[in-house]
């Protein structure tokens, strides 16, 4: 199996790395995760990661609670901080060189992010875990994701989440959603398809980058996404 893009960024969600948990990291996950990680980096492919924090701490669920939006963001950043480096201990058991570049400034955990510094990591074949969002309140790890992608001017964001692609319904409530196999940023947002964050969307559309969205079980989930093999949803400006 062959690549079909040369760099991409991969979106986890934190949810994702629970496995059968209620709350935190299952070992057998992240070890999962990473081993597919070394796949497609052994295959040639330059890989950006970024993962929410949803399995340790939301922002916005607890701000809806009344806790203060900015406070309530600002922890869930750290907790993307914990999934970053988590991930990151998993790639080097593997063999992997990886490096967490973090929106927030936490020089003793991690380091800074810096436009120039992650491409010089990702030029000396190294995975590049972005952590902490874009550093600031109010914006998802979606968004986060996109703007990223667009910084490291990457061929395609690839989307893990719980099932194979979008539907035009959520498929976990309704047995008769219909899977679409390619559709436009443009239906995406006009329709409101709970695929990512709308501003997220938006700024893929505005930078032509193609949003692949699978599912992320499978022992070659991701190999099959950057090889263009099994399920998915692709989004882009033509919708086909």
């Amino acid at each position: 199996m062959t690549p079909i893009y040369k760099r991409i960024l991969l979106k986890l969600s934190g949810e994702g790395l629970m496995g059968e948990q209620a709350f935190g990291i299952s070992p057998e996950i992240l070890s999962s995760l990473a081993q597919q990680i070394k796949q497609v980096h052994k295959a040639g492919v330059e890989v950006c990661l970024v993962i929410g924090g949803g399995n340790i701490f939301r922002g916005a669920k607890e701000a809806a609670k009344g806790m203060n939006r900015t406070v309530a963001d600002q922890v869930g950043m750290l907790a993307t901080v914990m999934n970053a480096l988590s991930m990151q201990n998993a790639l080097e058991q593997q063999g992997v060189d990886a490096r967490v570049l973090s929106g927030l400034a936490i020089p003793e955990v991690c380091e800074a992010y810096m436009y120039r510094r992650a491409l010089k990591h990702l030029d000396k074949g190294r995975v590049v875990i972005f952590a902490a969002g874009t550093g600031n309140p109010y914006f998802t790890t979606d968004t986060g994701a996109a703007l990223r992608a667009a910084e490291m001017q990457c061929d395609v964001l690839l989307k893990a989440t719980q099932v194979d692609g979008v539907y035009d319904s959520d498929p976990r409530v309704n047995s008769q959603a219909v899977k679409l196999n390619c559709v436009s940023y443009d239906t995406v947002i006009n329709n409101h398809l709970q695929v990512m964050d709308m501003t997220a969307v938006s700024l893929a559309r505005e930078n032509n980058i193609p949003i692949v969205v699978f599912a992320q079980k499978g022992e070659n989930a991701l190999m099959n996404a950057v090889t263009g093999q099994g399920s998915f949803t692709l989004i882009n400006s033509r919708g086909k």
